[in-house]
């Protein structure tokens, strides 16, 4: 009877499952049907469609990749330009800049191989190339001479040159190329025109009454008006019948009633809570860690009074304590035991234990799992949180956290983010609130609550998103996929915040300022630097902090970019961040970046690949580092002359 009740269970459990399959689908397709029919942003003659979509509001499978319109004050965008118009009978766009001022040239950092915000990979158009402080070039071409009050500091020319040129920075001896010159300040606002190329035409799907749109591994699909979705065009259809769902509906009701008859059974001879215990004395034994007494824990927190309160750690309380071999120590209490709170303890706790680096915060324990409550014990780290400093209730005119200590600050919260990576593992929630600050303003980057282990052999996880608004990757909320460039993406809003003292979230601020990215990104590519510093570091008097801090904003705004493939890897982050400081002349500062090599690596057992010491030289010149990235681009290389 046992085996045929479990061969029913199956058969049903397939059937239902085929069931709802159906219904979601049938869903999904009616729904991307409509989501794909032709839109304007208000004020154009022209609508957008396939392969072009409007961001926000439609489902980004109607284009694809490299084809998002924003719109903005009932205009469309692509990027910072205006779209003037599209013909989508000879796969052409034409984009005229927005841009406030009269002249933009892209500066000279070197992140930037599509700094003048063009996706190369979908568009065909000639390169311009820009030199910079080139007094007397020896091109066999002549170059337009670029004058811009903005970029005054640079003596700049531009020359366009076409795809099928290959240039190198280096090599000045260059002949038999299709080379001229242009007025770039003309081209810009005058307009100017790109074309596209796609392996499968729309024409077919939409006059069979569909309308164009893409799969999730980006082949061409025809979503049509009765809710299917076909590889060429609406000449066919297809469904479930209605004898199947009426046998899968009858089906559903005898599962459900034996379901429920089985359920019943297990709930009467079922015990509380059986796995976690299990799990909490996987916590004990197979993690190694020291066990601590619950109850001198309460007496190390006094009860836990509320005056001992350090603030939130993600799935609980932190109190300050110090226990009977005095030290002082942070408690955190977890907020509940249930099974996902314990396996968010466990994460924290397998972490911790595997990796050790200086910039980590140091866990000296947890209790026991027949404990009354999951307690972990950490190093207690006295001088609050990098928030507390820049915008929190330590933070005011007259004590200004230095800029030489937020540079500091953002290079030692780059090589613990970096040793993460290179341990594949990400902190899933990095934000200022979790960057800890000791005495001497050394970084601890805490609460590992949410962070995850990469198995070897995947390159993301899928998840349901977590994380803190305003710092959380925007393509993590569309995807639901985890990569390294999530954290990288939050650490672009820590370094915003680092330069501008202005929370990642503010909803008293203007409505396009509440989310700090945003507001960055904008001031960033109007070159408005000026409106997005915090004064009291030295922007304004200071030429020095001025470049520093500007380099840094620069560097964000690579880590904030929308596509987590146009962002830089941590360890590139890291590297970059110093050759900033570096060129500061202040090497005493950063003395630390030389003891990099005494960081523990870590255990070998599980990440013997691990190669981080290797990729950490500190980088002593900003020239290399402008060389390395310059040759890497395909557009605007900046060359020195």
């Amino acid at each position: 009877m046992g085996l045929h009740w479990a061969s029913a269970q199956g058969v049903v459990c397939i059937a239902l499952h085929i069931f709802f399959i159906a219904i979601f689908e049938h869903h999904v397709e009616s729904s991307l049907y409509e989501a794909c029919k032709p839109h304007n942003c208000g004020t154009d003659d022209f609508n957008i469609s396939y392969p072009f979509y409007i961001r926000g509001g439609r489902n980004n499978l109607c284009g694809y990749p490299g084809f998002e319109i924003t719109c903005q004050e009932k205009m469309a965008m692509y990027g910072s330009y205006a779209v003037k118009s599209i013909s989508y009978n000879e796969n052409s766009i034409e984009l005229v800049s927005q841009r406030d001022n009269s002249c933009f040239v892209p500066r000279p950092f070197p992140w930037l191989p599509n700094n003048v915000f063009l996706e190369d990979s979908v568009f065909h158009h000639p390169i311009l190339f820009f030199f910079y402080n080139c007094t007397d070039p020896s091109f066999p071409f002549n170059t337009f001479s670029v004058n811009c009050t903005s970029n005054a500091t640079y003596n700049t020319s531009v020359a366009l040159i076409f795809p099928n040129f290959t240039f190198h920075p280096q090599d000045k001896n260059i002949s038999n190329q299709t080379i001229k010159d242009v007025d770039y300040r003309e081209l810009l606002h005058k307009g100017f025109q790109l074309k596209w190329d796609l392996s499968t035409s729309c024409t077919g799907c939409e006059n069979s009454g569909g309308r164009c749109g893409r799969s999730q591994d980006t082949n061409f699909q025809c979503y049509c008006p009765h809710g299917t979705i076909h590889p060429r065009d609406c000449s066919s259809g297809g469904g479930i019948g209605i004898g199947s769902l009426a046998i899968i509906l009858l089906s559903y009701m005898i599962y459900l009633k034996r379901k429920n008859a089985s359920l019943k059974s297990r709930l009467r001879n079922s015990t509380s809570h059986p796995q976690s215990n299990s799990d909490m004395e996987e916590c004990n034994v197979y993690f190694e860690v020291p066990i601590f007494n619950s109850t001198e824990l309460e007496e190390a927190t006094n009860n836990f009074a509320a005056s001992n309160e350090l603030g939130d750690g993600g799935f609980g309380t932190v109190y300050y304590g110090k226990i009977r071999d005095g030290r002082e120590v942070a408690v955190k209490r977890l907020y509940e035991r249930s099974y996902r709170r314990v396996k968010q303890f466990l994460n924290e706790v397998e972490i911790l234990t595997r990796l050790q680096h200086k910039n980590l915060v140091s866990l000296y324990g947890c209790t026991s799992g027949h404990s009354r409550e999951l307690l972990l014990v950490y190093e207690y780290i006295s001088n609050g949180t990098v928030a507390d400093h820049i915008h929190g209730q330590r933070a005011n005119s007259s004590t200004t956290l230095p800029w030489k200590i937020r540079m500091g600050i953002a290079i030692q919260t780059a090589t613990a983010l970096a040793y993460l990576h290179a341990s594949d593992t990400v902190h899933r929630d990095v934000k200022t609130n979790n960057i800890l600050l000791d005495k001497n303003f050394g970084v601890k980057v805490a609460d590992f609550g949410l962070s995850r282990l990469f198995p070897n052999d995947v390159s993301h996880i899928s998840t349901a998103p977590q994380g803190t608004p305003g710092y959380v990757d925007p393509e993590y909320h569309r995807c639901y996929q985890l990569t390294e460039k999530s954290d990288v993406y939050s650490f672009g809003v820590v370094l915003i915040e680092l330069v501008s003292s202005k929370p990642a979230v503010d909803i008293s601020r203007e409505r396009d300022e509440i989310n700090l990215a945003d507001f960055a990104i904008n001031k960033i590519q109007k070159c408005v630097f000026g409106e997005l510093m915090d004064p009291n570091l030295g922007f304004e008097s200071d030429s020095e902090i001025n470049r520093m801090m500007t380099s840094v904003a620069e560097s964000a705004f690579l880590c904030l970019q929308q596509d987590k493939e146009m962002r830089p890897p941590m360890d590139e982050v890291l590297e970059e961040l110093k050759a900033i400081a570096c060129n500061e002349n202040a090497a005493d500062l950063f003395a630390y970046a030389d003891e990099l090599e005494g960081v523990l690596a870590p255990p070998p057992s599980h990440y013997e690949d691990s190669q981080l010491l290797k990729n950490m030289q500190l980088t002593h010149s900003p020239v290399s580092v402008t060389q390395k990235w310059g040759s890497s681009g395909s557009s605007a290389p900046g060359v020195d002359g």
